[in-house]
């Protein structure tokens, strides 16, 4: 009675105030004569201003109806479940047994313009070649070919050339791998730093000698310790057209496993260090041995103002389909866009390899005798037992005819007269002897055939965009746009198969201690370049440059290029020898304590109220980093904070540009421990064990967990001695009602009648008992997955508290833990798991986890791309089950007319869904041999790994009938966020006890309002100056816009969320890479960005 009498009273306040401000608003405008006197006149070109203003005024009024609708619903549950704390206090304890914390009632609104919803309904790229439909269609029936083992035999007529004559683009290149059998240094020292340095010898010798160069990481290492001679040659060669950089990332990057944070950053890292050394601007791209290629990367070139692009490594049905189709060239075009605006013309390369013998033609045995390295003497040969000859003028015209056979033969697979030829493989090019080789030998055949005009061909040594003028130019359209009758193609090319039923889907989860290594960095790179770049905005705002360490610059790009590093192909796939790997984990692991302390001297001087007291000294850190790694394969440990008679301090770090509602963990050494917030509030807290074992507790140290609304800033807590006390019982959350036999569950929404069986099963895949065997690269399976079994029970612990409820089970070769968090928004939606694997006694084992559901999914599933969009799946029974892992760098679903259910990860990892309504995916990868790929070795460095997912159920809000799969799809806004809220985690940043006690803190909050939640921003990265150790006084800003699917129930995320239609207010675009600058625009201009568009912006922070 005593809390309905309550709500009276305040209902009747909010009441009283809303008429009060209409009737102070209407006597305003009675008595102001002004207003009075002009009404009779009133000037035309302030009627749309006014009729702007009370549109506005509308839509606030519509929020305000939603927030105190949010008040009105929380008022009622509290009526409604009794919920009064009998010593005022909170958290407590309601009639019906769950825990009601400060923030419950807290008013949030979710507004999503309907606008902002239309873009995901219905949308379908207008395409020619569909992957999903091509998939449908083929039959992988792996037919023998003849010559061109898994093609077919060409055929031309003599004549076909008469009326236009054959050109034909030699393009010598060099595939150098930054870190595979060797390391990155090891590989320099050996090999590229002589092809770099014989390069600028050879090519200078005749001007009609053309190259390309991908790999920006070694061509930095040897320009900086290259004199000025050798510079200023190699210069003139590139402005010359002999030598092109193409792509022009930091690596060649891998497309499946790879996060697209990281391939824009590696990217940018590439392109900045291009034009701040050589002026040069990419203009085509270049993938030949990334093992699958991603829709995501034509995007991003295409953003980056490349206009060309060519790959390789795709499944040889798919390259013969193709071929007899001649649709090796195509536009490829996102599934997104109904329009063009996406396009990417691409070049696909149809066979085996990139190497000599499988790129002159359909014939290796042939094309194998014209890689003159491979001359007899040399210490490489030809398997077909043919080996080249040199060209001698008694020789020329027959190998001049045999050559141009083949030439003739690839042509046709085409849709013009221009053909590329690459010439080149790993490592090519080292010795002076080789260039000899090839250029000599190929300059007198081409001068042969240019000299016969009845052979009707004009060949030429050139640079890839070379080629691709060529066919613009033979087509008669501008570069980058479709030819006429050229195909348009939507989708992806995973996952890529080179022979048999030889499926690169095993590197998708290869090695996933280091695949989560990176997605920390990629977050601590993200947090440090924002921090940086506004502390030194401040500092130098304040004339504080001098003080503050600028020089942390060099820290950031060190970590730049080391994530930058890891991209490569054979970095991130855990496809490299044991020792390269560790030489990566060891850069990663530096890169990870530079960007801490990046991160803490920035949060330092951000959140000292006085900046006249700031001081930076090296030797005494202000603040202490939020956890340690000993070594570059261990897990994390918190660090702890001791308590004693003098309260500490902590700075928490929200790197998410929203608001954030969610528990924060500590280790502590009391378990008498109070937490307040910056303005002397008490904090709910949760304090439990830390545990040094399955069983056993520690005595000296816990683990305190409180609840925070964190802006987009850095907060201020502090932490004093007080009593607080562990339970253990029986799990229990208000956002969850689970009815959990551990690994059988079923998930029932609170608000929902309806359960959902979520069975969480774990299995284990053997290899097959043949020759061909699973390892890095290639996942065999001895058949179906078994189910996992060990003879004991498992060890399981439950706890529950007011902020989180969980359970712990612990097994021989992994431990579970379930949390359920008891927080408002979208930290209390979703289920966090965490599997602690350890693999390292077994032999020829895979770990799966399966998620079985009585969702009716049917054949289909979706899977992310590299974290940027979202690809429909359907599972084949045609395929070997290896063919049906697909990755998933962030995020999986399956879905029915009634719910979806979303996995998302904080690491890389295989994924597949076997049978309707499940999800299955890899969690680590033992094997004992090598799988015949070059590498040599299997996994056996295994390492104990933390795998990290939430498990998110949504219902929609309308049944949908099933309709036909699609080549689209998005998540919803809460699983973008809850995406977003995995692979970033605030840091909680200990500030260190001082003598003369901590000086005044203020919280920092750089946004005078937050930025519309369908916008994520990507990062605030400080942009290069000559000097390497300082940035200039710009900064780029990424902003990327989300699609959204706007069909699932829309929750409560905790915090006020809101859309505009993709309009914010910015400064001057510039290309992705920030190599081309558009016209600025005004201060106070507003830009628009649509659903899916990545945009870069050129800001000077004051």
């Amino acid at each position: 009675m005593k809390l309905k009498k309550q709500v009276t009273v305040c209902g009747g306040a909010i009441f009283c105030v809303a008429v009060f401000s209409l009737y102070l608003m209407l006597d305003r405008v009675q008595h102001d004569p002004a207003r009075r006197q002009s009404a009779g006149n009133f000037p035309r070109s302030q009627i749309s201003v006014l009729q702007n203003r009370i549109e506005q005024l509308e839509q606030l009024l519509e929020e305000n109806h939603q927030i105190i609708s949010h008040i009105k619903d929380s008022v009622l549950e509290l009526t409604d479940t009794g919920a009064i704390s009998p010593s005022g206090h909170l958290p407590f304890r309601s009639a019906n047994g769950s825990w009601v914390l400060p923030f419950d009632g807290r008013p949030t609104f979710l507004s999503v313009k309907p606008l902002d919803c239309q873009f995901a309904l219905g949308r379908r790229s207008q395409t020619d070649l569909q992957m999903l439909d091509v998939y449908s269609l083929l039959n992988f029936d792996n037919v023998d070919g003849g010559v061109w083992k898994q093609g077919f035999e060409i055929t031309y007529e003599p004549n076909e050339w008469d009326d236009e004559p054959l050109q034909v683009f030699v393009v010598p290149h060099s595939h150098n791998d930054p870190g595979w059998i060797k390391t990155f240094d090891k590989y320099y020292n050996d090999q590229t730093q002589h092809i770099f340095n014989n390069m600028v010898v050879k090519l200078a010798e005749d001007p009609r000698r053309k190259f390309i160069w991908s790999e920006i990481s070694f061509f930095a290492k040897w320009w900086e310790s290259a004199d000025e001679h050798k510079q200023a040659a190699m210069r003139k060669l590139i402005l010359s057209g002999q030598l092109e950089m193409v792509t022009g990332g930091w690596v060649m990057t891998d497309e499946a496993n790879a996060h697209y944070f990281a391939m824009i950053d590696q990217l940018i890292e590439g392109h900045q260090w291009l034009e701040k050394n050589l002026g040069v601007i990419p203009r085509s791209g270049w993938a030949v041995d990334p093992f699958g290629h991603s829709a995501t990367m034509p995007y991003l070139l295409k953003r980056a103002n490349i206009s060309s692009m060519l790959i390789q490594r795709v499944h040889y049905s798919i390259k013969k389909h193709f071929a007899a189709t001649r649709s090796l060239e195509f536009m490829w075009r996102q599934a997104w866009d109904i329009e063009s605006g996406t396009d990417m013309f691409c070049h696909m390369m149809p066979f085996y390899s990139y190497d000599v013998p499988h790129t002159c033609g359909p014939d290796p045995k042939i094309c194998c005798q014209f890689d003159f390295k491979r001359l007899p003497g040399s210490r490489v040969n030809c398997p077909w037992k043919v080996p080249p000859r040199a060209i001698t003028d008694a020789n020329v015209a027959e190998r001049a005819g045999v050559l141009l056979d083949q030439y003739r033969k690839k042509s046709k697979l085409f849709r013009s007269k221009v053909l590329l030829v690459p010439l080149g493989d790993d490592f090519r090019y080292d010795k002076a002897l080789e260039w000899d080789q090839q250029y000599f030998n190929y300059q007198k055949l081409f001068d042969y055939m240019n000299s016969r005009p009845e052979m009707h061909v004009k060949a030429q040594f050139a640079t890839l965009t070379d080629y691709f003028s060529a066919v613009y130019k033979a087509k008669g359209v501008a570069p980058g746009t479709r030819p006429p009758d050229y195909p348009v193609l939507s989708g992806d090319f995973f996952a890529y198969a080179d022979r048999e039923d030889h499926y690169w889907s095993g590197y998708y989860t290869s090695r996933p201690f280091y695949k989560n290594l990176d997605r920390v960095l990629e977050s601590h790179l993200r947090g440090a370049e924002i921090l940086y770049s506004l502390a030194v905005a401040h500092a130098r705002r304040a004339g504080l440059e001098g003080r503050y360490p600028v020089s942390d610059y060099s820290l950031l790009t060190d970590a730049r290029r080391n994530i930058g590093l890891f991209q490569h192909h054979d970095a991130i796939t855990g496809t490299a020898k044991e020792n390269v790997v560790i030489d990566y984990g060891n850069r990663l692991l530096r890169s990870l304590v530079g960007l801490k302390r990046v991160i803490i001297n920035a949060a330092h001087f951000l959140v000292i109220k006085n900046k006249d007291i700031y001081r930076f000294y090296q030797t005494e850190p202000f603040l202490e980093t939020d956890d340690r790694r000993t070594t570059q394969d261990s897990l994390p440990q918190r660090t702890l904070i001791e308590l004693e008679s003098t309260p500490r301090y902590l700075v928490l770090f929200n790197p998410v540009e929203q608001e954030r509602l969610c528990v924060v963990t500590m280790l502590v050494n009391s378990a008498r421990v109070r937490v307040l917030t910056e303005d002397g509030q008490t904090l709910p807290v949760q304090l439990s064990a830390q545990w040094v074992s399955a069983v056993e507790m520690s005595g000296e140290v816990y683990q305190v967990s409180d609840i925070g609304y964190l802006n987009v800033h850095l907060s201020i807590l502090h932490l004093n001695d007080f009593f607080c006390h562990l339970k253990l019982i029986l799990i229990y959350s208000d956002s969850f009602s689970p009815s959990l036999s551990f690994l059988h569950q079923s998930i029932r929404r609170k608000d929902d009648p309806q359960e959902v069986r979520v069975q969480i099963q774990f299995l284990t895949y053997g290899t097959r008992p043949s020759k061909d065997k699973s390892g890095a690269y290639l996942f065999l399976p001895d058949g179906n997955a078994k189910p996992y079994s060990q003879r004991e029970a498992p060890i399981v612990r439950v706890v529950e508290g007011p902020l989180f409820a969980e359970v712990v089970a612990h097994y021989q070769h992994f431990q579970q833990t379930v949390r359920i968090h008891n927080v408002p928004g979208i930290d209390g939606l979703s289920l966090d798991i965490t599997t602690m694997v350890d693999i390292r006694d077994q032999n020829n084992k895979e770990l799966a986890m399966r998620l079985v559901t009585d969702i009716q999914s049917g054949d289909t599933f979706y899977t992310d791309l590299n974290g940027f969009q979202i690809q429909p799946r359907r599972y084949f029974q045609k395929l070997p089950l290896q063919a049906n892992f697909y990755p998933m760098p962030t995020m999986a679903y399956i879905q029915d007319s009634q719910y979806r259910l979303t996995l998302h990860t904080a690491q890389a990892l295989g994924v597949s869904s076997l049978a309707s309504g499940q999800l299955e995916v890899i969690l680590d990868r033992r094997l004992m041999q090598d799988d015949n790929r070059g590498l040599g070795q299997g996994l056996k460095d295994n390492k104990r790994t933390a795998n990290r997912f939430r498990l998110l159920l949504e219902r929609r809000s309308n049944t949908v009938n099933k309709s036909p799969l699609l080549p689209v799809s998005f998540p919803s806004l809460l699983s973008h966020m809850t995406s977003t809220i995995l692979n970033h985690e605030v840091l909680a940043l200990p500030v260190l006890p001082r003598k003369h006690g901590v000086p005044p803190m203020r919280t920092f909050a750089p946004l005078a309002g937050t930025l519309p939640c369908d916008f994520h921003l990507l990062n605030l990265r400080s942009i290069q100056s000559q000097d390497a150790y300082s940035p200039s006084p710009y900064t780029a800003l990424l902003l990327h816009r989300l699609g959204l699917d706007c069909g699932l129930e829309a929750q409560n995320p905790g915090f006020n969320c809101s859309t505009t239609q993709g309009q914010v207010s910015l400064l001057q675009p510039m290309s992705l890479s920030l190599m081309h600058s558009q016209p600025p625009l005004s201060n106070d201009s507003s830009i628009n960005l649509e659903p899916m568009e990545i945009s870069a912006y050129k800001l000077k922070l004051c």
